[in-house]
């Protein structure tokens, strides 16, 4: 069997295309494609081996993989600290693995003897790629946690502390 990816259905850019080989002894007729990336569309064809050598190939076969979770967002900036506000800003997943449906932020303080407050929790929209949070303590430490998310589910997140300043 041979198989290679053709495109990513999130990035429509195109790359090397990089063909691999998989090897069914005996008289097989189905088998396991090992590697494959998510949300991606692949072609295969599969050629008979005897002991004269490779036969023709088989006509190309064109399959898609389903969504997958996102990687983490590629970073996470805070910036702009005031007394009350803190912004925070983002960049998209490296791999998106499918369509991003939102960037869920969750957040809490950190005390002087590093225990943590309660945690709070909002949704991002999927276009959005910074938030300006208002309403906090002054000269507060506050833990995020942020990661984003396809119809699968939720990527690996991200952590981050930052301080609202103290006076103005």
């Amino acid at each position: 069997v041979y198989y290679w990816k053709v495109q990513s259905l999130s990035r429509r850019s195109r790359r090397h295309v990089e063909k691999k080989i998989l090897t069914f002894r005996g008289n097989k007729t189905f088998g396991m494609l090992p590697g494959l990336e998510p949300y991606s569309s692949y072609k295969l064809n599969v050629r008979v081996v005897n002991g004269k050598g490779e036969g023709p190939a088989s006509p190309d076969k064109v399959f898609k993989t389903p969504e997958g979770v996102p990687s983490s967002p590629s970073f996470l900036k805070i910036t702009n600290p005031t007394l009350d506000s803190l912004t925070l800003e983002w960049g998209s997943p490296t791999h998106p693995n499918g369509v991003l449906t939102s960037y869920v932020l969750k957040f809490q303080p950190i005390n002087n003897t590093h225990e943590l407050g309660p945690l709070v929790e909002i949704r991002i929209p999927a276009n959005e790629s910074s938030l300006i949070l208002k309403n906090l303590n002054y000269s507060t430490r506050y833990k995020f946690y942020f990661n984003a998310q396809t119809s699968v589910g939720s990527g690996s997140q991200i952590t981050e502390e930052a301080v609202t300043i103290m006076d103005e």
